[in-house]
């Protein structure tokens, strides 16, 4: 049985949840007055809900940066809501390190983007504010669920509570192959596992950059040979196939850790075999995004798997740019792969710090997806006349802008790759904090990694690395999880 509740919140419940989550005495008093109905518990949110005078809000740097105008962006959206806007911004690479010193400090903005697994965490911990009464019967909701993306939201529900909004598609990655390459050492798009890995055995060890030196490249590169969050596969799904190195709802509605799998070993097999070939970046563990673009820039690899969308169009553009052939071809997911994965895309959260929880819902998040002036701000860079990206990407924008002056921007490679990504893709599971998660999935990613780098990276026997993880109370913290997960 899936977990995240769908059905529609009985009257009562809604008012307690309104009395606890918002904390207003004064709508409290409202509501008392009117009768306990889910029109007058909504009404009440609505009419209640006091303008704030500021919002302090803490992002990371898919938000328009300070160097690429961050200070029009603030100025415009005060413009358009009469409301000071203070941004805390941390610089992208340490993003969550601040974020969570935050929480931990209890110094705590009035709002804050979070990935899927803070998100949980943070739920869990009752840090966040419950917004299932401000979402829902709100404009918000109406304009989400005319678009047909109800769904994107009911997968933010933590046993049918509602802690934050995501205002675009989680997206997913697709693999980037340089078309000159394939054409230099004269193989097509690989279609199984089979013929991906003859094409980095010949980008590795044949001459696909044309400089007439063989050897001098190779195939593959990605920011960690397991990514930080779900879905943890998306930069070499190739590899990992079936795998899944965390926990995952199965059919039958229960959920395991996919890193315990036999389906895992096998592919730590490949990634091993691919790497001792050097057929894989050998910096693939320290690597960051930047990096691993600087690289393909800089011409010295092939395949690139990474986000759909805009980035086909960016990924071209910087290679033209760096005077390499800028011909990308988007790669179906091979035979064992089957599908990528999308992962649960950020989400703006209200905290429990927050003393205006309703009025800062209602003039922040639920304006955020205004499909206006407001949500343009939040799509295009204010200091730009070329639609240079913001926050919010317009193609997979929750609710699409009314009048997208950047609809005519998309180029056919973007399509394109998009369109192969959500042809065939489906989302990642996310699992919600229990006491045994939050205690335990940090130290239990770090021992993942840490295994995955032994084995990958400096060869070591697969069974015997298992059994040093098991060792290090690895596998009991992972059943630990699954249990709790499943008691739920």
């Amino acid at each position: 049985m899936n977990r995240k509740l769908r059905a529609i919140t009985p009257i009562i419940l809604s008012v307690a949840l309104l009395l606890t989550a918002c904390g207003n005495s004064q709508e409290a008093r409202s509501i008392g007055k009117k009768g306990l109905t889910k029109e007058n518990v909504v009404a009440s949110v609505s009419k209640e809900a006091a303008k704030p005078d500021s919002i302090t809000i803490m992002v990371d740097g898919t938000l328009v940066t300070q160097e690429n105008g961050r200070d029009e962006f603030e100025k415009r959206w005060e413009d358009l809501t009469g409301i000071d806007l203070v941004i805390i911004q941390p610089e992208h690479d340490v993003y969550y390190e601040e974020v969570s010193k935050a929480f931990e400090e209890g110094n705590l903005p009035d709002v804050v983007l979070l990935s899927s697994t803070y998100y949980t965490t943070y739920a869990a911990q009752e840090m966040l504010a419950d917004i299932s009464p401000y979402y829902n019967g709100s404009e918000l909701q109406s304009r989400i669920d005319e678009a047909g993306k109800s769904s994107l939201i009911e997968g933010l529900e933590i046993n049918g509570k509602l802690y934050g909004i995501s205002p675009t598609r989680g997206n997913g990655c697709v693999t980037y192959i340089k078309k000159a390459w394939l054409d230099n050492v004269g193989l097509d798009v690989p279609t199984n596992y089979d013929e991906y890995m003859e094409v980095l055995k010949a980008f590795t060890e044949g001459d696909p950059d044309g400089d007439g030196i063989d050897g001098n490249t190779y195939g593959v590169s990605a920011a960690g040979i397991i990514n930080n969050e779900a879905p943890y596969i998306n930069y070499l799904p190739e590899f990992y196939q079936d795998a899944y190195p965390s926990f995952y709802e199965k059919e039958d509605g229960t959920w395991a850790d996919g890193f315990m799998d036999d389906a895992m070993k096998a592919a730590l097999v490949r990634l091993r075999d691919a790497y001792s070939k050097g057929y894989m970046d050998k910096d693939i563990v320290e690597n960051g995004t930047g990096d691993c673009r600087d690289k393909f820039y800089a011409n010295e690899y092939g395949i690139f798997t990474y986000w759909a969308g805009t980035w086909a169009k960016t990924l071209s553009g910087k290679l033209k740019d760096a005077g390499v052939d800028g011909e990308l071809v988007t790669m179906p997911p091979i035979k064992e792969t089957g599908t990528y994965l999308e992962r649960v895309a950020p989400v703006w959260c209200i905290t429990s710090a927050c003393d205006n929880p309703s009025g800062v819902y209602k003039y922040f998040l639920e304006t955020m997806n205004d499909g206006g002036e407001i949500e343009e701000l939040w799509t295009y860079s204010p200091i730009s006349d070329s639609y240079a990206k913001n926050h919010i990407d317009h193609l997979l924008a929750t609710v699409a802008l009314t009048n997208d002056p950047g609809a005519d921007s998309i180029t056919e490679d973007q399509a394109n790759a998009l369109k192969i990504f959500n042809d065939n893709s489906k989302m990642a599971d996310l699992p919600y904090s229990t006491d045994a998660y939050s205690l335990y999935y940090e130290e239990l990613m770090g021992l993942k990694k840490e295994l995955i780098k032994k084995v990958v990276v400096d060869g070591a026997d697969i069974e015997a690395s298992y059994a040093e993880f098991e060792a290090a109370n690895g596998a009991y913290m992972s059943q630990a999880i699954v249990d709790s997960l499943n008691a739920e």
